[in-house]
């Protein structure tokens, strides 16, 4: 049996300021430390019901370079560092059994959600719009008057998730604040979900302790592992439009010089269509990585 699991930062216990995820910020060592303690209770739960598991703990905050190599457990490997195939899911191929996302925050414009964004603050909403009715009924989404799926907003729990299913793959477990843990249920049943603290507004929650959050991650990770065979991949067929709202005016000029990208109204918007949701995806993490160059 083989797991990944994706660890993010803003939905971890007791984090709810920028202070505490950002490299050049005063708390962030601290951050670190309860970022990969999270890690470790959720690998020790994957080994708990699957003793002989392969198990990759794929950091997938930021710079993907935050976990603490020596602190993490011993059991697992650490996939670090970037850029790199398939983003956040590193190190996720057809030969996984399971997808398990720790620490993981609700998307760009819902919430309230501590810390809320998608893939890097740039990307204000991301929009999938399928073309068969199959779509329509692994995500639950209303038809439009041409009977087509009406796109539905993805932030990076989608995203990701959409990602897994595309090889096959199910998210059994996501942790993260109650916003986090509402959008993963209505997109994905079955996904065993840990509200580690409530969110009270961007900057602000009701948080457990971090003890008490490891140890509800350990048995929750040993049980979606335990039910992994029930909890379907969210599965997205091809061809897939998407639409794509960006903060920065420039980045559409960028994105307009890609292959199959165009403006889509107004001048933040751009769209292409993708035959499968793989191809959409890398096109999705290359439109945010443009979005991270500033004007000329």
């Amino acid at each position: 049996m083989k797991a990944l699991i994706s660890v993010d930062m803003e939905g971890v216990s007791g984090i709810v300021h920028s202070c505490e995820t950002n490299p050049e910020r005063y708390d962030y060592q601290r951050g670190r430390e309860v970022m990969t303690a999270e890690a470790n209770a959720v690998v020790a739960g994957v080994l708990d019901a699957e003793p002989t598991a392969e198990v990759l703990v794929a950091d997938a905050h930021g710079t993907f370079r935050n976990l603490l190599p020596e602190l993490l457990d011993r059991r697992a490997r650490l996939v670090r560092g970037r850029p790199r195939a398939l983003n956040m899911l590193a190190g996720l191929d057809e030969g996984t059994d399971a997808a398990l996302f720790v620490g993981y925050h609700v998307r760009a414009g819902e919430g309230p959600g501590v810390l809320a964004h998608t893939m890097n603050g740039e990307i204000l909403d991301v929009r999938v719009t399928g073309r068969s009715g199959e779509d329509v009924r692994a995500t639950g989404r209303a038809q439009d008057r041409n009977g087509r799926a009406a796109g539905r907003s993805l932030g990076e729990i989608g995203l990701n998730a959409a990602m897994a299913g595309h090889l096959g793959v199910p998210v059994v477990l996501l942790s993260g604040d109650d916003a986090a843990c509402a959008e993963a249920a209505a997109l994905l049943p079955g996904t065993v979900t840990v509200p580690v603290k409530e969110a009270l507004g961007m900057a602000a929650a009701v948080t457990l302790h971090p003890e008490e959050a490891r140890d509800r991650l350990r048995r929750a990770a040993a049980d979606a592992v335990a039910r992994r065979a029930e909890i379907p991949p969210l599965t997205l067929t091809g061809p897939l439009d998407v639409e794509v709202d960006l903060a920065g005016p420039h980045t559409v000029d960028l994105a307009t010089l890609v292959p199959g990208v165009s403006r889509a109204g107004g001048a933040r918007t751009v769209a292409f269509t993708a035959p499968d949701y793989g191809t959409a995806y890398r096109l999705i993490l290359l439109l945010a990585q443009l979005a991270t160059i500033g004007p000329a």
